[in-house]
């Protein structure tokens, strides 16, 4: 709003111009406002444009960086250079723009502010000072008596002066305040203009600069089309090729495999040639040939570490330059095994438990090794030999003669840094999981071939399907790749006990009466992931069971676990008592004398219990931030052992001796008084069914879990079951503790991987790991510590899972417990961010879970602890 004053009102200081003048201040005084805060958005403006070029300058210099890195394809080279030039071109052009708004926006307004504003700020001043000046004379020559002539000629005379005054200095203020009315018009038009003119050259230049670039983004438009067609036909011989190979048995010659369609003439002529040679020989593909470069030989082999524990690994041997070598990343150093192949030999080997299995012997060394078949051990066999023929040869004729002293190696034999691959990948878990009924097509749509599962309701799913499982959340499903995730034993049992047509039957029961569709390979997205969570989440096909088919369902699976564990008992030899603390000397060796087929007390030897404990010891010393561990000595709150690798190798040597002592003084005992339904376990302490006060999906959990029937699990949690349901009648126990009962591996994975709880105690404060030390379960064991169980949670009788261990005399289970308590202690050494803990002790656990899942007789226990129900 512009206002302008009039002079001849200013002189009659009338109420009209003291309105307009503070109209006048008001209106100056919001200007100023809004000024001080446009100053101030442009400044945040330019400061924001700054950071936008420099994080602009930065992808320009990623750009170049691209380009440089693709400097084997002019193409993408050129052209990435190329924008990245117009792109530092539109970071200069900015530049420009953000320079001129400072110049016209910032510098203008705030001149305009500190200099027209303030005159009329310091008028401002005057005129008020004046005005008040103006008033105190006119009332002090009101107030002057007529009687008092000098006060009244006083009075006069001030007022004649001060009126002068005001006259001058409001003559001054209103030409100031005219003056600014006239000048912010320009002030701000002109700095606006040109803020705006800035705009427009910028976008000028802009739009000229990629006029120019324009004919170079259509030609690489056109190349990009060609790009994708290419790529797309690559992929579909990429494809064919991968089916091709996938679809030929293993190890065996196919006929058809020697031809390939006669389309696409020259990738299908190049294809062929390909499969030609994969089917002439299948272990051509194990390992490699390189004449030209000195390589007689290379492939993966496995090797046996020289260490105590005998560890298997897998490396990447070549034989060259006369030696045999190992590395086991291509950025490695090789390791040499022998030196000179001159000194050595190489045999057969067929005394020990693995296949395919060869040995190369030095002077001073032997190295054990496994092919991956018969055909590739004797490549190898035959390619040692030829490589020893030809060093002989060559040094023969060089005239040369041989020291038959030791050669040292420049490399370990000890391998044993890197953890063993015990668990199945790719193909095998594949071929064992689609071997079960049902499983070779889509549990939920039918695709065949899937590749995909879902590990806790052990189906099968393709890869449209697995996308919605994992959508619903790990709650409801989880899914793992049958081709590309590594399998534990235990896991693939559990796939291979269940399956699609198990599922289907549960899931699917009522389908057909509510007339729901089931989706078809190819239906829209939306349309599957609708029956999926109509099938898993709202559980709409289940068929919900009556009181009366609840109650023979629970009857049925009690007698079950009666008849099961009836037919295990009578394979048990006869129980023990309790092993006394402290040993006659010599019982032991009697004891193994007088029985004929002695169980194996653990799985490792004396002395490979000795060295795998000093190697915790050492391993926790090393790692340890603070005091020494191995001078910590903490006695165990229930069996007084040391907390050091000295106190458990006196435990376990003493674990031993209890077993062979048990062994030779076993007894008979009497058979207890029968329960109405009893149900006997392969312990003295026994689960007893009684007539429940009610039914319950819970209770039908519960006594599956004893019964080991996975599928009558799967159908109770469909029937909405709670995993960690209690019961109540029966000493507060899970189904996960039952399944312990029932002594099956994968009833207990199973629950664990329903979400069961693997520390929910019972009445007497003992939970999954209790009982499974109790019934000398050491696969279950093993399975509850990998599973983050408290191997230190106290029962209410004052007793951990190693103080029954050790009272049992177990000493596999005692074995996992401290070499657990030991990992513990290491990762806690090692900091908060540890996570893996130490590699043998993951060895050793995959050993025990490689046995627990394959060879559970080689784990059971003989004698189980004695432990009556309180």
């Amino acid at each position: 709003m512009r206002i302008m004053l009039d002079f001849e009102e200013c002189l009659k200081d009338s109420p009209r111009f003291r309105a307009t003048i503070e109209e006048v201040e008001g209106d100056v005084g919001e200007l100023e406002t809004k000024l001080d805060k446009l100053v101030k958005l442009c400044i945040g403006m330019i400061d924001a444009g700054k950071a936008y070029n420099l994080a602009n300058k930065q992808f320009v210099s990623g750009i170049r960086e691209l380009a440089q890195q693709s400097t084997k394809d002019e193409v993408i080279e050129s052209s990435l250079t190329k924008f990245a030039e117009s792109l530092q071109e539109m970071i200069n052009y900015h530049t420009i723009l953000f320079d001129q708004a400072q110049r016209s926006i910032k510098s203008q307004l705030q001149a305009f502010m500190k200099e027209d504003l303030r005159k009329f700020k310091d008028a401002k001043k005057q005129f008020d000072k004046v005005s008040e000046e103006k008033e105190a004379a006119l009332t002090k020559n009101a107030q002057a008596p007529r009687n008092k002539q000098h006060e009244v000629e006083e009075a006069t005379t001030i007022l004649t002066a001060t009126r002068k005054c005001f006259r001058h200095i409001v003559l001054d203020y209103v030409l100031q305040i005219n003056v600014l009315q006239s000048k912010r018009r320009s002030e701000i038009l002109k700095s606006m203009l040109s803020f705006m003119y800035a705009h427009l050259t910028f976008f000028h230049q802009g739009y000229d600069l990629f006029s120019e670039l324009q004919p170079l983004m259509k030609q690489l438009g056109g190349q990009l089309d060609q790009l994708v067609v290419d790529a797309a036909k690559e992929n579909r011989d990429m494809e064919l090729k991968h089916s091709t190979i996938q679809q030929k048995p293993a190890g065996h010659h196919s006929s058809s495999s020697s031809s390939t369609p006669s389309q696409d003439a020259p990738v299908s002529l190049a294809l062929a040639a390909a499969l030609q040679d994969f089917s002439n020989d299948d272990t051509k593909l194990e390992y490699n040939v390189d004449a030209e470069n000195g390589i007689a030989m290379e492939g993966y082999l496995f090797k046996r570490a020289s260490n105590a524990f005998k560890t298997w690994n897998r490396r990447w041997f070549s034989i060259q330059n006369n030696q045999l070598v190992y590395q086991k990343k291509f950025k490695d150093n090789p390791t040499v095994v022998v030196e000179d192949l001159r000194l050595c030999t190489v045999k057969h080997c067929e005394d020990i438990e693995r296949r395919f299995c060869f040995e190369v012997v030095s002077p001073t060394k032997s190295c054990m090794m496994q092919a991956d078949s018969e055909k590739l051990r004797q490549a190898w066999i035959k390619a040692v030999q030829n490589s020893i023929a030809t060093a002989f040869r060559e040094k023969g004729d060089e005239g040369e003669k041989l020291d038959r002293k030791s050669s040292t190696s420049t490399g370990s034999l000890d391998s044993s840094g890197e953890p063993r691959e015990k668990v199945l990948k790719g193909d095998s878990a594949l071929q064992k999981v689609m071997a079960v009924a049902g499983n070779t097509a889509c549990c939920d749509c039918g695709q065949p071939d899937p590749r995909w599962a879902s590990i806790n309701l052990g189906i099968t799913l393709c890869i449209q399907c697995s996308g919605i499982h994992r959508s619903l959340g790990v709650h409801f499903s989880k899914v793992r790749s049958l081709t590309l995730d590594s399998w534990e034993p235990e896991l693939l049992k559990l796939m291979c006990e269940l399956g699609n047509g198990v599922i289907n039957q549960i899931y699917e029961a009522r389908r057909g009466e509510l007339g729901a569709r089931k989706p078809h390979p190819g239906d829209p997205r939306h349309e599957v992931e609708a029956y999926i969570k109509a099938k898993y989440v709202d559980r709409r096909f289940v068929r919900r069971p009556s009181d009366d088919d609840l109650k023979l369902k629970v009857v049925s699976l009690s007698k079950q676990e009666k008849r099961l564990s009836t037919s295990s008992s009578e394979l048990l030899p006869p129980r023990a008592p309790p092993p006394t603390p402290k040993l006659r000397p010599g019982s032991g060796a009697s004891a193994a004398a007088g029985n004929e087929e002695v169980r194996r007390e653990s799985l490792f030897g004396a002395d490979e219990l000795d060295s795998l404990f000093s190697y915790f010891d050492t391993s926790s010393k090393r790692r340890s931030t603070g005091a020494a561990l191995a001078g910590q000595k903490e006695k165990s709150e229930d069996s007084g052992i040391q907390n050091s690798a000295d106190g458990s190798r006196e435990m376990l040597a003493n674990t031993a001796s209890s077993n062979c002592l048990n062994d030779t003084e076993a007894v008979e005992t009497e058979p207890e008084a029968e329960a109405p339904v009893c149900v006997a376990s392969p312990c003295k302490e026994q689960v007893v069914f009684s007539e429940p006060k009610e039914y319950s999906t819970g209770l039908q959990l519960y006594w599956a879990s004893c019964a080991r029937s996975l599928p009558d699990m799967a159908q109770a949690l469909a029937h909405g079951a709670e995993v960690n349901w209690i019961n109540a009648e029966d000493d507060k126990r899970t189904p996960l503790i039952m399944a312990v009962q029932g002594g099956s591996l994968v009833t207990c994975e199973f629950l664990l991987q329903n979400g069961a709880s693997v520390n929910q105690q019972d009445v007497h404060g003992r939970g999954p790991l209790h009982h499974a030390t109790i019934q000398g379960h050491t696969g279950q064991v093993c399975l509850f510590l990998k599973r983050g169980a408290n191997q230190n949670a106290t029962a209410i009788d004052d007793k951990t899972p190693l103080s029954i261990a050790v009272e049992a005399a177990n000493a596999d289970i005692v074995t996992l417990l401290r070499l657990a308590k030991m990992n513990d202690e290491m990762r806690e050494a090692e900091g908060p961010y540890s996570h893996s803990g130490d590699e043998t002790y993951q060895d050793i656990f995959q050993d025990y879970t490689q046995m627990a899942s394959n060879h559970p007789d080689m784990l059971n226990r003989s004698q189980p602890y004695d432990s009556p129900r309180q």
